[in-house]
C-alpha cells in the first residue's frame, strides 16, 4: 500500500502560480513512477505530469513549459510548480503513483483559477 496527502492547492488569479506537494508512505527513490492528475467538473480525469523512477519527466502539451514536476527522494515528496495559470486549469488535483503495477490515488486538492 502506498498512502499519498497532497497539500498546497487553493484560490489564484490567472497568470500566478502555485506548488503542490505529495507526501508518499513509502521510499519514492525506486520501483515507483509518481504523477499528477487533474479533474474539472465534468470532465475526465487527466494527465498533467509525472516523472519516473528514472527521474524522467512527462508532460501534455497543454501544460509542457507552464507546470514541473519534481522530487525530493530524501522525503518523499513530489511537486507540482505550476506557473502562468489559466482558468481553465481549474480543476481537483490528484497525486498518483504506480509501485508493482499498481494504482494509488490521493484526496485530491483544489486548485481554482479566477480572478
Amino acid at each position: 500500500q502506498v498512502q499519498l496527502v497532497e497539500s498546497g492547492g487553493g484560490l489564484v488569479q490567472p497568470g500566478g502560480s502555485l506548488r503542490l506537494s505529495c507526501a508518499a508512505s513509502v521510499s519514492i527513490s525506486s520501483d515507483i513512477a509518481m504523477g499528477w492528475f487533474r479533474q474539472a467538473p465534468g470532465k475526465q480525469r487527466e494527465l498533467v505530469a509525472r516523472i519516473f523512477a528514472s527521474g524522467v519527466t512527462d508532460y501534455p502539451d497543454s501544460v509542457k513549459g507552464r507546470f514541473t514536476i519534481s522530487r525530493d527522494v530524501t522525503k518523499n515528496t513530489v511537486d507540482l510548480q505550476m506557473n502562468s495559470l489559466k482558468p481553465e486549469d481549474t480543476a481537483v488535483y490528484y497525486c498518483n503513483a504506480v509501485r508493482h503495477f499498481l494504482t494509488f490515488w490521493g484526496q485530491g486538492t483544489q486548485v481554482t483559477v479566477s480572478s
